[in-house]
């Protein structure tokens, strides 16, 4: 039988970013029961490496250590090098974040992680650098002692295993079978979102705009949570962080001005240097959040924002079939940036390249802080306002114009720039998020959206789902490795949302069977686990916290919740309120780091908003509907009369007619009822009259 730890096996892996490491002098393994059992058979520790493609000090590490001669002798001689993609294998990279975080007080990537070999780790680092700084031992030292522990003192290494193993399933919650925490009462309304919304009120920069200090991430689920509160409570402070926050992500270098499109996040406090990489659910989620700023506010920017990443997700994320590609790397020609920085003389050279004049390329380095101080080049971050640029000669409209021309032309120059890679591995769940916010996009902004959130979910079913089950991941036309809770949920939610957006039933059905497969598959005595096995090490994780991704938890409670009225029996509801009785005292302990969570319990403790149209109701009842700020809203479309509803009724799979469309027919044309914690308006025939209903959900003027 072949040795599988005697070549590097990445060479046919389907992550591009393994791929990656085919040609290290390490001999990497995939995640795999060979490279485990080979550990086992030859008591050797695991070295565990997780990454992805687009992060840069991943690239870093690589170039450094594991192309280098003596490293690869060490791994190879000594330990079993795995290499693990986190985008593909979420679970596994949760449960050593956990660990990271709880011993060694953070994590990150890349994520070094040294193993016995049934998965438990006894050391966790993350960048580590090849030679030993001050008293930070680099990776050749690290190895060298490492390797030393494991053959001279197996005592201390398999008791600090045991102990990291108990901090993992400290952080990631209850061992499978372990009896659930007992159901709490029910907080008051809205308690935890005030809670939330205060703690995000006092972590706001006030000054430059979003949480905390550097580094900087964008943290769009606490933005709408900001704003979910202000709608329920009127409270100004919790919009004015929500908006705050949003200028900042539209102002600062993080914002790719050239174009469209969010980095990863900003290395300082005043959000002017990301870091560089593009990740596909940054570029949902934070659009996402500009849609709700949207509605709540009115601003216009926030708008631009949204189309300008819709954009760029069509430019460079999307596959031919509709579907998107994972993330941009940060590095081109080996540096960091590269791609998006720019020198005073490049702009001009550009401007002038596209038969502009000098004053537009003076605007341009005005507008966005370029003074030349930067010898590799600046990013673009607005420095100063149109209105200031424009002065009391010229006509600020005037202004904008001649900027946008210059962006154009910046644009153009830039395209014989050499590209970041892509990596193009397309993922369930981050598919999901950007259907979603298509959809919502649609809703509020241009309906055109919907249809592409529409042909990208068709492309997503016949890509990922297959029956009842999801596939995580695809390369090409082929699929691979089982669903995650986070892939069932954010697909779910994204059927949910193109039903709101287009009424397509058929799009609602399956957000109902993925509704369904998620309480029969991921739910245990009120816990929602991330995968639909036990087969990961150590822990059968949850994702109850939010991190660069919003939390499994929140997003499929929040699906059930809002899957819950169309169903006519209780299956969803009971599972939500069993999850939520199961973590009310996390919640209560820390609702902001529970941010998604939050938002989905709100939806049942102070109710949903919704709006039932009956009929065939003119476009411009949606695009009224769609624009409003209303908190936890659903919008959906039935057939006219009762009696012909039973097609509708076989695509759902159910028999009685379920609770949000009982009772709801059209009288003498098409019909809209506004409900809201179990009590219904009258039927109306005006989205205004059903709004006025609310009295909640109009835009500031």
């Amino acid at each position: 039988m072949t040795d599988p730890l005697a070549r590097n096996r990445l060479d046919d892996a389907e992550s591009p970013y393994l791929r990656q490491h085919a040609d290290n002098l390490v001999h990497w393994q995939p995640w795999d029961d060979a490279a485990r059992e080979a550990a086992r058979a030859r008591d050797r520790p695991i070295f565990l490496s997780i990454g992805y493609a687009a992060c840069h000090w991943c690239h870093v590490m690589a170039e450094e250590s594991f192309e280098d001669d003596r490293v690869a002798e060490r791994l190879n001689d000594d330990f079993v090098p795995i290499k693990v993609d986190r985008e593909q294998r979420p679970a596994l990279d949760r449960i050593y974040q956990a660990v990271a975080t709880r011993v060694a007080g953070r994590g990150g990537w890349p994520l070094s992680v040294w193993t016995t070999p049934d998965g438990r780790p006894f050391h966790v680092a993350t960048y580590v650098p090849l030679e030993s700084r001050g008293r930070s031992p680099g990776f050749l030292d690290l190895l060298d002692r490492l390797d030393d522990a494991w053959a001279t003192d197996r005592e201390t290494i398999e008791s600090r295993a045991d102990r990291f193993e108990a901090a993992a399933t400290g952080a990631l919650g209850e061992a499978a079978g372990e009896a659930a925490a007992p159901a709490q009462p029910a907080d008051p309304p809205t308690e935890a979102l005030r809670a939330a919304a205060d703690a995000a009120v006092d972590r706001a920069d006030r000054e430059h705009g979003g949480f905390g200090d550097a580094p900087k991430f964008p943290q769009p689920r606490r933005i709408r949570l900001c704003y979910r509160a202000a709608m329920r409570t009127g409270e100004a402070a919790y919009r004015e962080v929500a908006t705050e926050a949003l200028d900042a992500l539209i102002r600062g270098g993080i914002d790719d001005h050239v174009g469209g499109g969010f980095h990863r996040y900003a290395t300082d406090r005043e959000w002017i240097v990301p870091h560089f990489e593009k990740m596909a659910y940054d570029n949902a989620e934070i659009p996402r959040a500009l849609v709700t700023g949207y509605r709540v506010t009115g601003r216009e920017a926030f708008a631009t924002g949204v189309e300008e990443t819709i954009a760029f997700l069509d430019r460079e994320l999307r596959h031919s079939d509709g579907t998107y590609y994972s993330s941009l790397s940060a590095r081109s020609d080996g540096q960091e940036g590269a791609f998006y920085t720019w020198t005073p003389d490049e702009i001009a050279a550009a401007v002038e390249r596209a038969g502009l004049d000098a004053a537009t390329s003076d605007l341009l380095c005005a507008r966005f802080g370029i003074d030349g101080r930067g010898e590799a080049g600046t990013v673009l971050a607005v420095d100063r306002s149109i209105d200031d640029l424009a002065g009391a000669d010229r006509d600020p409209e005037a202004v904008r114009a001649a900027i946008d021309r210059g962006l154009d032309a910046l644009r153009s120059a830039r395209a014989d720039r050499t590209r970041p890679d892509r990596d193009e591995k397309r993922l369930a769940g981050w598919n999901g998020l950007l259907i979603s916010m298509l959809a919502e996009a649609g809703l509020a902004i241009d309906a055109s959206y919907a249809d592409r959130a529409a042909d990208a979910l068709d492309a997503a079913r016949a890509l990922f789902v297959d029956g009842d089950r999801v596939h995580r991941r695809a390369r090409g036309d082929t699929v691979g490795l089982p669903g995650t809770l986070t892939d069932y949920a954010a697909l779910g939610q994204a059927a949910f949302d193109v039903h709101q957006a287009t009424g397509d039933v058929d799009a609602l059905a399956l957000a109902v069977d993925l509704g369904a497969a998620i309480c029969e598959r991921f739910h245990e005595d009120g816990r929602l686990f991330l995968t639909a096995d036990s087969a990961t090490p150590l822990v059968r994780a949850q994702e109850r916290a939010d991190r660069s991704t919003p939390a499994a938890t929140g997003l499929a409670v929040d699906l059930l919740g809002a899957l819950d009225p169309f169903v006519p029996d209780d299956r969803f509801g009971r599972v939500v309120e069993r999850v939520l009785e199961t973590h009310a005292d996390r919640i209560r302990a820390d609702p902001l780091q529970h941010a998604t969570l939050v938002l989905a319990a709100d939806r049942v403790t102070a109710g949903g908003t919704e709006l039932t149209m009956a009929g065939d109701p003119p476009a411009t009842w949606r695009e009224r509907l769609g624009a409003a700020a209303l908190p936890a809203r659903t919008i959906t479309q039935r057939t006219a009369a009762a009696d012909d509803l039973d097609d509708d009724l076989a695509t759902l799979g159910i028999d009685d007619t379920p609770p949000i469309w009982a009772g709801r027919d059209a009288r003498d044309g098409p019909t809209l009822y506004a409900c809201r914690d179990r009590t219904c308006s009258a039927p109306l025939d005006d989205p205004d009259a059903a709004l006025d209903w609310f009295d909640i959900g109009r835009p500031a003027e």
